[in-house]
This record gives C-alpha cells, structure tokens and sequence, in this order.
C-alpha cells in the first residue's frame, strides 16, 4: 500500500495539519512542528497535542504515514561549539516535539562543514548529535534526509548517510529519507528506467531499504549533477513522470509516507491523485 501525501501547512497550530492534509486528498503528510524560521517557539500545549491526535485519528492517519521536518536552520556538523550546541538543543527540542505528539519519526538535513573541518569529522559530529538526542528520547526516529550537495552540506552521497549510520549507536532508531530532486541533483541519474534501477540497486548495497523512512516526491529544475536543490512540479522538469511510475509500481516504497514538495501547491490534490492512479490505488 502507498501512503501518499504533501508537506502541509501547521498555521495556527499543529493540530491544523492533519486536516489541510485531508482536505487534499492525502494519505500521508508531511509539518513542521514549531516555525522553521526561529530557533527556538512556544512549547506545545497540552490542547494542541490532543487536538492533533484527535484530528489524526478522525482522518485515520497513523504515526508511519507522518513524516515531520526539523528546522532548515539547525547543522548538526556544525565546526564550531557553539553552533553545534545550539543546533544540538534545537533538534532535541524537534524529536522531543515529536516525541509528545505520539510521531515515530523525524525527517532531517543531516548539515555542512562550512569548509573549516573535514567531511570525516563533520560526519563524525552529525552521528554524535544524533546520539545524544536518541539517549534522551524514545520512540522517534531519526530520519536523515538526502541532501543536494550544495555549498558544503554534506548527504548527497549514499556513502555519506552510511558512515552517518554506522556512527549511530542504536541502529532501530536511525533512517533515511530519499528526495528525488536531491539525489539527481547529486548525481544519480533518476530520469531513465535504467538510472532508477541502477541508484536504487546502489541504496541497497550501501544503506539498504530496512533504513528508508519516507521519500520526497518532487521533480527537477536543475540538471543532473547540478548540486543545485530546486524542486519542480512532477513531469515538470528534468526528471519526467517516469520516475513517479517507477516508484509508485515498486513494492520497495510501499508502507511510508511518500510526500511531495513541489513549489505549485495548488497542483498537489491533482499530483496526489496521479500517483495514486499510477499506482493502482
């Protein structure tokens, strides 16, 4: 079963999110928990917490269809103290966040050196931030996400998310999420069948589908190798539809939430539809 869906807006509290997702016809979802502009926000209240449950359980979503997104702001590679702790305080709050929601997850962009340490080391540095806050957790996993590779952010080859994992002390509760646009952007020729089978066959041999989490639905404004990270509406740009269809068919992407982030919201009850057609649903 594919559960598919979009990455919604929370204005006016979490509990709101579930319902604009329903509105479009999505079987999954995708929020931010608190503004992903400000370091730090209001805790979340007691009413809201139950509201979003309620609201959840009405529209018969379940914590693996909900794929919630931490700040952009937050480097957990970050070079130097004090913007790794600050960053490390934020994502804690972020899963602590989840944690009180009742999510199972959350989705991440894993950070950068900003050029003053080596990949090595910033890798190193992003697997000991996750670390620290599984140990003050429960239940929530963490969910790196594919990067494009722009400037010195760091995830946009698979080797990069392994080295990331295998750093991870508890390995239940570490994933990843595959964004479509990111990893042509890096690299991987998604665009053609044989492209598709090729990168995904290399994600098994070098991550594995036991860690994928959630994927990222969206089409390409830049080209391949680009290591530029714009999105497009699907069969928009670069990538085409075939992408879609491949994933869609695929038993692999099943049970997760697949979420798309393509800048034409008013296309999203339409694209949703589409995938759910391509895949016989």
């Amino acid at each position: 079963m594919k559960y598919i869906g979009a990455h919604v807006s929370a204005s006016g509290g979490v509990e709101n999110a579930p319902l604009n997702a329903q509105e479009i016809g999505a079987g999954a979802f995708a929020l931010f928990t608190k503004n992903q502009r400000q370091w730090k926000s209001a805790p979340l209240t007691p009413e809201s917490i139950a509201k979003f449950n309620e609201n959840c359980r009405k529209a018969g979503y379940k914590p693996f269809q909900i794929l919630p997104h931490d700040s952009y702001l937050i480097n957990l590679g970050h070079p130097e103290e004090e913007g790794l702790e600050k960053s490390r305080e934020a994502f804690l709050d972020e899963m602590q966040r989840c944690e009180q929601l009742g999510l199972d997850r959350l989705n991440f962009h894993p950070g950068g050196s900003l050029g003053k340490i080596s990949d090595e080391e910033c890798l190193a540095r992003i697997a000991g931030s996750i670390n620290l806050a599984l140990e003050k957790t429960k239940g929530v996993i963490a969910v790196i996400e594919n990067t494009a590779g722009q400037g010195t952010n760091l995830g946009y080859r698979f080797e990069h998310l392994r080295d990331i994992i295998n750093q991870v002390n508890d390995k239940r509760r570490v994933g990843v999420c595959i964004d479509t646009c990111h990893a042509f952007a890096a690299g991987y020729d998604l665009s053609t069948e044989k492209g598709f089978h090729d990168t995904f066959d290399t994600f098994e041999k070098i991550i594995g589908f036991s860690y994928l989490k959630g994927m990222h639905l969206n089409d390409a404004k830049k080209g391949l190798n680009s290591r530029v990270d714009r999105h497009d509406n699907l069969g928009k740009g670069l990538l085409g539809s075939d992408i879609f269809r491949f994933i869609m068919q695929d038993p692999r992407f099943d049970e997760m939430p697949l979420i798309l982030e393509t800048p034409d919201e008013t296309l999203w009850k339409d694209e949703i539809r589409t995938l759910y057609s391509m895949a016989g649903q």
